[in-house]
């Protein structure tokens, strides 16, 4: 199985060269990595193709981004990695031994969210129990057959033939898409969160601070829960 590692990107020059530099100490590399551009007004492009990267220009939403990078994708496997986000340097290895497994459909690594200063406990731990409570709350059906909600932070990975297969991503979600994935993805097997790190940029509690970037997103997931999927994206400000 081959990797591809997509990443969906607008106004990303600040956290993109430090991906760039880590992304060429990943032992082994995957066979693409391709950057997604939902229209970028600065140097994101530029910086992905002085990389030697593979970029498509797309229309801007993370949903229509990933469906658009995996419909071209070369790889079997899709790894989807935010630009403020750093997985293990062994994470292709890591994920073709996960998607060996034929019953697992979607899967991810473990989230840590950790600042220049210091590494968010309390959010971090947050993002790891919601994936079993969110479930649990909203979708306990598929609860009990072992589904789990993955988030963006994740790194989530997957097989493009599943992925395309469900359809892909909801078009119109600027944000819960990896969630809504899930959903999906359980018609076609497991869900899993591999028992790795993977290290996310802290800047959005930066912004908002601790108390209200948890309140933020426990109300985000709540309307996505609750069918209210037009009034995600007013609650949820970009920060760059």
């Amino acid at each position: 199985m081959s990797v591809t590692l997509l990443i969906p990107t607008l106004d990303e020059e600040a956290a993109l060269p430090d991906l760039v530099e880590f992304c060429r100490t990943l032992e082994p590399q995957p066979a693409e990595i391709l950057l997604v551009d939902g229209g970028s007004t600065d140097a994101t492009v530029a910086i992905a193709a002085d990389a030697g990267w593979r970029v498509l220009a797309c229309e801007r939403g993370r949903a229509l981004q990933i469906n658009h990078g995996v419909a071209h994708a070369q790889g079997d496997i899709v790894c989807v990695v935010h630009a403020d986000t750093f997985p293990p340097r062994d994470m292709v290895a890591v994920i073709e031994a996960t998607l060996a497994d034929p019953k697992i459909a979607l899967a991810s690594f473990m989230p840590l969210i950790r600042g220049a200063e210091r590494v968010r406990w309390v959010t971090s731990f947050h993002n790891w129990i919601k994936t079993w409570y969110a479930p649990l709350i909203t979708r306990p059906h598929l609860f009990v057959r072992g589904v789990r909600l993955l988030f963006g932070d994740h790194a989530m990975f997957f097989r493009a033939s599943d992925f395309l297969a469900v359809g892909g991503c909801t078009p119109g979600d600027a944000v819960m898409e990896e969630a809504d994935l899930c959903v999906k993805l359980a018609t076609r097997g497991k869900t899993r969160m591999v028992r790795r790190w993977v290290v996310t940029s802290d800047r959005r509690i930066a912004a908002w601070g601790p108390i209200k970037a948890n309140w933020i997103y426990f109300k985000v997931g709540m309307l996505w829960a609750f069918g209210l999927r037009g009034r995600m994206a007013s609650h949820y400000p970009d920060v760059r």
